[in-house]
């Protein structure tokens, strides 16, 4: 049994979620290029537990579940139904007919005027002993796209758009025959999208959104492959205490909160004084106020909850202690 239950789950829903067609690479040597992107301390800790020493709930499934199911929707409707839905979409026919699914180079040297569009494939190179490995989700007129099913706070935050950057410059450096432009970009579906929001500064104004990004220089891209692969060999048998730990970003930190107090012994702080993010501002407010204590509330961590090695990390036991991690939700 590689899942529990605990929340009860029905069975229809459950077989959903315990589905998993990743293709999974058990070469010892092998890393992907999203594992490239991982804090460094997550991805060491993580080889080192076995698959079934921590059992995860089926429910934690469902984010990545519903991403998959996407990915592989869009996967289908191009590779089997692509002329069809070109139809519906008003292309001519002699455009539909140039468009070719994943073509090999010999059919492009057959077929000049062909219009490539690949999906889900995968690339390897070795480098500095270790086989690096990327699967793009689509390229189209020499571009790489991604698919992201994410909440709106992701893009109007961007709070990833380093790791997007850097994802799809491994890929380019992955398949440089395949993408030929220095741009990319990451296809937005929105899982928390509301309409009567669309008002509000920055929010998207529809469920799916193109965001376009430059890519990193290929030169630059491969320093960040050997010097991430040269990290991994530094620290692959390094105790678990003295591995370098996870940065406040890492780990989803939210704003460290201050709060100002009567004294010591108050449960509720101060009116006007129960939220700020800067310290120096919980300090003018109480030399305003002429007394007061400040009570500092650090941002909750979220990203641990995640990672399959939090039960042999002394800092996620840390933050479990202190109450900056917790496990809920």
């Amino acid at each position: 049994m590689l899942y529990t239950n605990h929340s009860g789950l029905p069975l229809s829903i459950g077989v959903w979620l315990a589905h998993d067609d990743y293709d999974y690479d058990d070469r010892s040597n092998h890393i992907s290029a999203t594992s490239l992107l991982k804090p460094l301390k997550q991805f060491i800790l993580s080889n080192r537990v076995e698959n079934d020493e921590r059992k995860e709930d089926i429910v934690g499934r469902i984010p990545s579940s519903m991403g998959s199911s996407i990915h592989n929707g869009i996967e289908a409707a191009w590779k089997e139904h692509y002329r069809t839905n070109m139809e519906k979409l008003g292309y001519p026919q002699k455009v539909i007919d140039r468009v070719a699914i994943n073509p090999t180079e010999e059919f492009l040297k057959e077929n000049p005027r062909c219009i490539p569009v690949y999906l889900e494939v995968r690339a390897e190179r070795e480098v500095d002993g270790f086989i690096v490995s990327g699967k793009f989700d689509f390229i189209g007129d020499g571009r790489v796209e991604d698919f992201k099913t994410t909440s709106v706070y992701t893009y109007m935050n961007r709070t990833n758009d380093d790791k997007y950057i850097m994802q799809g410059s491994i890929y380019r450096w992955l398949n440089p025959d395949k993408i030929k432009r220095s741009d990319m970009a990451i296809q937005f579906i929105f899982t928390d999208w509301q309409g009567s929001r669309t008002r509000e500064p920055n929010y998207p104004n529809q469920r799916t959104l193109e965001h376009k990004l430059l890519l990193k220089p290929v030169e630059e891209t491969e320093s960040f492959i050997r010097n991430q692969i040269a990290l991994i060999k530094r620290f692959k048998d390094v105790p678990e205490d003295e591995l370098p730990e996870c940065s406040d970003e890492d780990l989803w930190r939210s704003e460290t909160i201050f709060k100002v107090y009567k004294d010591d012994k108050a449960r509720r702080a101060v009116s006007g004084g129960g939220r700020f993010t800067d310290k120096r501002e919980a300090e003018r407010f109480v030399r305003q106020k002429g007394s007061g204590v400040i009570k500092t509330f650090p941002g909750e961590v979220k990203a641990c909850r995640f990672c399959k090695a939090m039960d042999i990390c002394s800092q996620a036991q840390r933050y479990l202690a202190s109450g900056e991690l917790t496990l809920r939700g």
